[in-house]
């Protein structure tokens, strides 16, 4: 089971609760630029999403050598840093942090997976240091303290870019496939949440976790007559799942929206990839924008590839670059993010102050047999999730 960091094909965030945490002896603040700037960097490096994280770590330092214009450097000042490896488990993220903190470290940075981040982001509080998520979605990061950012998207971003596909949501009806666990009734809820209040009509239709033979839920989709099928799925089971859709005739009868997840992903929708659409976060070539083929240029001279997330690392080295350079008070670097409007990767992107979100374009996409190819890019206002005060 994989929660919404795991790619976009789910359609929203299974949010682990927030844990009790102990808290460290926070570095000294003494306001002095002095030294490096240290940087701690925990993400998953192994476990479950380990494949994204590889690709937002190659994204961080593509981005950090595009911020200090390859000299690594913030108004003299050497950056240093510290990798930590979570995971995927927000004990071993928070242990990291800590660690970190105790060592002097003002600036963190990862989070692959929403339940490390939602236990990251106390303790950053905690200790007065700055922290800017990364691909985790869960849209409870937004707003959870002053002292947290993110350099991803979230759910609410990607329900609204799914929606765009039937237009108006008022009066429509939208039925959730998805597995009948907490992740399947996560993605249930995330999606009820956003487009109920904009009029639409939101029912779930899950699939038992155990389930093999599909054909019975693909004729309840079609039967459900839904303007929008939304698609939350994870799973080794993704490749017969839409091999019953296609065969029953349910992605000829209405309109199917899943989430556009890393390369490896493509061949599980098999031969009707064409007949699915797609929301993106990002893909790449998606943007089309000078910074991206800055980003490119430089993971593949490093002997990466660009994917899904390379694109949240790349843009947290932006944020922490920006804020570092006005020194090592944290208020100071939170002031400088809020309501801070630079070119990103994917267009132009702005720091809402009120909440901390990330104010995007997204991107809607099919797959063809050479790849994803970009049907539309929604502007960041369409998709803006509501503020959080």
């Amino acid at each position: 089971m994989r929660d919404l960091t795991r790619g976009l094909a789910v359609g929203a965030v299974l949010a682990l609760g927030l844990a009790g945490c102990s808290s460290p002896t926070a570095a000294p603040q003494d306001g002095a630029a002095k030294g490096p700037v240290k940087i701690g960097l925990v993400y998953s490096k192994t476990g479950a999403l380990a494949s994204y994280g590889k690709l937002y770590a190659e994204g961080f330092r593509a981005g950090l050598d595009y911020a200090t214009k390859g000299t690594g450097k913030v108004n003299g000042r050497p950056v240093e840093v510290t990798e930590a490896d979570d995971a995927g488990d927000p004990a071993k993220a928070v242990s990291a942090a800590t660690d970190l903190i105790g060592k002097g470290t003002r600036i963190l940075a990862g989070s692959t997976s929403s339940g490390v981040a939602l236990q990251v982001a106390p303790v950053a509080e905690q200790n007065n240091v700055l922290f800017v998520s990364g691909p985790a979605a869960t849209d409870a990061v937004t707003g959870i303290n002053k002292h947290t950012f993110r350099s991803g998207r979230q759910t609410t971003q990607d329900v609204r870019t799914a929606a765009q596909f039937i237009g108006d949501a008022k009066g429509r009806k939208v039925v959730v496939f998805a597995q009948d666990n907490a992740f399947g009734k996560a993605n249930v809820d995330g999606v009820r949440a956003v487009l109920g209040p904009e009029g639409a009509t939101v029912e779930g239709l899950l699939v038992a976790p155990t389930a093999t033979d599909f054909t019975p839920f693909a004729l309840q989709a079609k039967a459900a007559k839904a303007d929008l099928l939304y698609v939350a799925w994870a799973g080794a089971t993704a490749n017969a799942m839409w091999s019953a859709l296609g065969q029953q005739g349910v992605l000829d009868s209405t309109t199917v929206v899943t989430g556009l997840d890393i390369k490896a992903s493509y061949a599980a929708y098999g031969p009707i990839a064409e007949k699915v659409n797609l929301l993106s976060h990002y893909f790449a070539g998606a943007a089309g924008t000078d910074v991206e083929k800055a980003m490119a240029e430089r993971v593949t001279k490093a002997g990466g590839e660009v994917d899904l997330f390379t694109v949240d690392g790349f843009t947290a080295a932006q944020l922490i670059v920006h804020a570092a350079e006005a020194g090592d008070d944290p208020a100071a670097m939170v002031k400088a993010l809020e309501g801070w409007s630079f070119d990103g990767v994917k267009g132009r992107l702005t720091v809402r102050a009120v909440d901390h979100a990330l104010l995007q374009p997204m991107f809607q996409a099919r797959l063809t047999a050479t790849g994803p190819v970009l049907v539309k890019k929604v502007d960041a206002g369409t998709v803006a999730p509501p503020e959080k005060k």
